[in-house]
């Protein structure tokens, strides 16, 4: 008989146990498009996730919504694989290179920075962390947080990274099965997180023991066998109201005499409630984890557009300092082809005997220093294609190495329209600045910090309520009675987990219980330094948003400036180099006369290549003052049309737009 009872009871919480899991694990849907197949682990490659290049919006979302339990229950109780990023160059990359040569114009440097470069990459995976911080939240767990989003300290109960948990609840068989009732002090804390917890537990104890009396047990020792069963359902809502069931069986066989049940089984089944009144009242207290993960959502996509942002930037100028190393080249090709002409014609003279052989020596002087100037200038253009080929590739390509840069847009040509006004540009700045959107964020999350700290300084008061049920059946000994009018006998009568669980359910021994618990913490210090630390941590974050708008107005005005004195020293420089096109053109006439010396015509043409390379250097630097102008404003990535949720999946489908009208393609060539 107690062997059914052994076998019965498991099976009985068993069967429970499935009821909770599927009343709980019911599939849940918050309505987002691009949510994965319900079959779908998250990071499976699949259409909803893009390993190779970046992430979708699907996959963003799944990571927010967790696994899903129903039907598979075990699956939030495994690994959910996420595939590895594929660092392989996108196959734009390869379709542009042609005969040894990488011809790119700007667009397509600027889609391949987006498919390839690695700081993207890298700063991708900001927002699905971001992501996994609104799912440990909707636990009721603290955010971890990421590089540039805040998540308060004061919002940490405790220990920082503590959650919104709690370990109390109700359990144990109560008075049932013992030698006395009555009831006693009832106390009900709150219990369990945002995600329920399920606990079941199982025991069996043999005990054999001497007694220093007969008259409970009516033998000296005992034997006794027990074999518990427990079972524990909490949960939290987010408005602080908590609840806790709890079932439990406690099995006994026993030698002792005196017992009405034997075996018997004592089962209790309660449920407890819990809301608090003052400190930890309302959705803010225990919500505030989700409401900072939600703000530090908005914070990842501005983290990633300011990388974006400052890919492009870079891409940009990379790409102007090497159409500048190619001028340089040129220029530095044309001064070599000059000096070679002055020393033919030198050394003609020389043999006519109208010149010196110093005459000739001035002559070669030049055409060695020219050499060694396109030396540098063809070195410092490799370095930079190197870099410019860094910044536009994942990984190094023997083909792409090999390969050759090839231009296709010139330098930007100045325009009068290329300065905004000045107010006009702060506007614009403000409005579109990621930087302050992100000073936003972190501000309103040091609200909700502020708010917390302020409800934690109450004292805790709260209400709760209990009710329980307890049920005792078993097997009565059959017995004999003699009296005067004859023999009775009774019976065996049985019994066990199902009539004592049919007596808990059906209520036949309540117990109903409520009462209120409050708690203070004398002087309260340590609630008062966090609300007078929260408000001080804003303070800060004011001024440092005050701090970036003043920086953002630096920068607009530095860019403007930039503009303005780019555009009149591209015209001061084109100017120089006209002048000393001219005066070397006269100094040559006068040496083909007999009025000048090789020396004069060298030192005219020193200053022709001097101004020449500073005609470059201001082109160069007015392209790069457009750049900075876009950036400073915040509208990179509107005035050269890339779409962000392009640059998240990694993958261009529209090329972008540069803006600037091209102008240059060689020093002193006519405008």
């Amino acid at each position: 008989m107690f062997t059914k009872h052994l076998i019965s009871i498991p099976f009985s919480f068993f069967s429970l146990c499935i009821c909770f899991e599927i009343a709980t694990c019911a599939p849940q849907d918050d309505g987002r498009n691009g949510a994965p197949n319900q079959s779908q682990a998250p990071g499976e490659a699949s259409p909803t996730s893009s390993p190779a290049n970046g992430f979708s919006q699907g996959f963003i979302h799944s990571i927010g919504n967790g696994a899903n339990s129903f039907p598979h229950l075990w699956r939030p109780y495994v690994e959910q694989p996420i595939a590895h990023m594929l660092l392989e160059n996108s196959p734009r990359l390869n379709s542009l290179i042609h005969d040894g040569k990488l011809e790119i114009s700007l667009s397509d440097a600027l889609s391949l920075a987006l498919e390839n470069d690695l700081d993207i990459v890298v700063q991708r995976y900001v927002i699905p962390i971001a992501e996994t911080d609104i799912l440990r939240t909707k636990s009721g767990q603290a955010a971890r947080g990421f590089t540039g989003a805040l998540n308060p300290g004061e919002l940490n109960s405790g220990a920082i990274g503590a959650g919104v948990s709690n370990a109390g609840g109700t359990g144990g068989t109560g008075n049932a099965g013992g030698i006395t009732g009555g009831g006693g002090a009832v106390a009900i804390g709150a219990a369990g997180a945002f995600d329920p917890s399920v606990s079941y537990a199982f025991s069996y104890d043999r005990v054999t023991s001497p007694l220093n009396s007969l008259v409970v047990s009516g033998i000296p020792t005992t034997t006794s066998s027990a074999i518990a069963n427990s079972f524990s359902y909490a949960q939290m809502f987010t408005e602080g109201t908590s609840y806790s069931v709890s079932l439990s069986t406690l099995a006994q066989d026993t030698t002792q005499k005196n017992t009405l049940f034997n075996p018997d089984v004592t089962s209790r089944l309660s449920i407890g409630v819990n809301q608090p009144l003052l400190a930890g009242f309302g959705f803010m207290p225990e919500e505030r984890f989700i409401m900072v993960a939600k703000n530090n959502q908005k914070t990842a996509r501005e983290v990633f557009l300011q990388q974006v942002i400052a890919s492009i930037v870079q891409v940009e100028n990379a790409y102007y300092d090497l159409a500048a190393f190619q001028l340089n080249v040129q220029v530095t090709e044309k001064s070599l082809a000059a000096s070679t002409e002055l020393l033919n014609e030198t050394r003609h003279e020389r043999d006519i005997g109208t010149l010196s052989r110093l005459d000739v020596v001035t002559a070669e002087s030049q055409v060695a220093a020219s050499r060694r100037d396109l030396i540098v200038a063809r070195t410092n253009l490799q370095v930079q294609e190197t870099t410019l080929k860094q910044l536009l590739s994942k990984r190094g390509d023997p083909e792409l190495d090999a390969a050759t840069i090839v231009l296709t847009d010139r330098m930007p040509e100045p325009y009068e329209e290329d300065v905004p006004e000045a107010a006009a540009a702060f506007r614009t700045a403000l409005s579109n600045r990621s930087e302050l959107r992100e000073a936003g964020n972190n501000l309103q999350n040091q609200d909700i910090g502020i708010k917390y700290a302020k409800n934690n300084m109450m004292p805790s008061l709260a209400v709760f309520g209990l009710y329980a049920a307890s049920g005792l059946r078993g097997d009565t000994p059959a017995s004999t009675t003699t009296t005067t009018t004859g023999t009775t006998t009774i019976p065996l009568v049985t019994g066990g987990a199902a009539g004592s669980l049919g007596q808990t359910f059906s209520a036949a021994y309540p117990e109903t219980a409520y009462g209120l618990s409050f708690g203070a913490a004398i002087r309260n210090r340590s609630a008062q330094a966090d609300n007078i630390r929260s408000q001080l941590e804003r303070n800060q974050l004011e001024i440092g948003l005050q701090t970036t708008r003043n920086q953002i107005n630096l920068q607009v005005q530095q860019a403007r400036i930039t503009l303005i004195q780019g555009k009149e020293q591209v015209t001061a420089a084109r100017e120089a180099v006209e002048l000393a096109q001219l005066s070397l053109d006269a100094e040559r006439i006068k040496l083909r006369n007999g009025l000048s010396t090789p020396y004069n015509v060298v030192l005219k043409e020193r200053d022709l290549v001097t101004a020449q390379y500073a005609e470059v250097q201001t082109v160069d630097t007015y392209a790069k003052g457009l750049v900075a102008m876009d950036q400073a404003m915040g509208t990179t990535l509107d005035r050269n049309h890339i779409e962000l949720d392009e640059a998240l999946t990694g993958t261009v489908t529209e090329r972008p737009s540069v803006p600037y009208r091209s102008g240059i393609n060689q020093p002193g060539a006519p405008q």
